[in-house]
């Protein structure tokens, strides 16, 4: 039997108006390209009716998987999503990515040349990107950056982006010590990416997201967000997460971003 090349992990909530262009979009992208691939929806609790579209399309095609869970959080969403996933290539991807999804060709270009996970970036040369930006998301993302940096040493430009991928063994061992349930699952991963020895290549990516429909709450979620950063440096204070020889600084090129880590040693 040919392996699966994509698992995509998609974790929705309350998602029943924009999932079904999504899923859409993806089955169509694996179709045209002829890739053996599974969707992975997380239901994240919802209490509309995204379950039962994702339903209708299990019911048509055995690459749609759904699970159900209580309402924890985006990050423990995709946790156990990709504990499910069988693909040699994992991909995060959020709920409302009805365009642009064949970016995930030049974060899989970054694998092969030799990246463990690659991420996609709105804020390498994208000014389109972020002129579609609300002010205040764009105000946020550069106090959030600036935390990032400071708190945890993460030298990216966009932790945020909702397309990731990763080697499968990767993902497996990333996602082993990912404990944060909130939006701050991102930043978590990349600093356990760092910590045991991963290399990550942030690429440029077009990227354009509705946010007239965004789950997101500026006042609640992004305070939320930011105590997770906290939660984050307090655990590692703690010696909570692995301890590995410390990363070099990442190097910037003009269109990709690229965080070079020392081979993996034990911790």
């Amino acid at each position: 039997m040919a392996r699966i090349r994509y698992s995509v992990v998609i974790p929705a909530y309350n998602e029943e108006h924009r999932i079904s262009a999504t899923l859409e979009h993806v089955l169509k992208y694996l179709a045209e390209r002829n890739l053996r691939g599974e969707i992975i929806v997380v239901d994240d609790g919802s209490t509309d009716r995204t379950a039962d579209v994702v339903l209708w399309y299990r019911r048509k095609t055995y690459k749609v998987k759904l699970f159900r869970l209580e309402h924890q959080g985006k990050g423990s969403a995709v946790r156990h999503g990709v504990a499910s996933a069988h693909g040699e290539i994992v991909l995060l991807c959020d709920a409302d990515m009805n365009v642009g999804f064949e970016e995930c060709e030049k974060l899989e270009a970054a694998l092969l040349r030799g990246a463990d996970i690659a991420i996609g970036s709105r804020w390498i040369g994208n000014e389109e990107c972020l002129l579609s930006q609300p002010l205040y998301r764009r105000a946020a993302g550069r106090v959030f950056n600036f935390l990032t940096q400071r708190l945890l040493g993460l030298a990216f430009r966009d932790t945020q982006c909702g397309l990731k991928a990763f080697t499968r063994d990767a993902a497996r061992e990333l996602f082993a010590h990912q404990t944060i349930d909130g939006w701050g699952f991102d930043p978590e991963l990349l600093f356990l990416a760092r910590r045991l020895g991963f290399r990550v290549e942030e690429v440029s990516i077009r990227l354009l997201h509705d946010y007239r429909m965004s789950r997101f709450r500026p006042i609640i979620d992004g305070s939320h967000t930011f105590w997770e950063l906290f939660q984050i440096f307090w655990r590692d204070l703690r010696g909570s997460y692995p301890r590995t020889v410390p990363a070099p600084v990442p190097a910037v090129t003009e269109q990709v971003f690229v965080a070079d880590s020392s081979s993996r040693e034990a911790a």
